[in-house]
């Protein structure tokens, strides 16, 4: 009974690192996750709204409504 005890112990162990290896991995790839949705949220603005060419020299500027 000694043997299987300890058996179940190491188990645990194993099991419970090998949990938090992949949580730390998980959570060390939430900043560039973060990072990659502002830029893209950024790129879908500029795309939503495009930029007004400035106007020539000769012309004056659009009139604000």
């Amino acid at each position: 009974m000694d043997g299987t005890a300890i058996i179940i112990i190491l188990a645990i162990a194993g099991v419970a690192s090998v949990l938090l290896f992949a949580l730390k991995g998980l959570l060390d790839q939430v900043p560039d996750v973060i990072d990659s949705a502002g830029r893209a949220r950024d790129s879908w603005r500029q795309f939503r709204r495009p930029e007004v060419p400035p106007p020539a020299d000769d012309e004056e500027p659009p009139m604000a409504a």
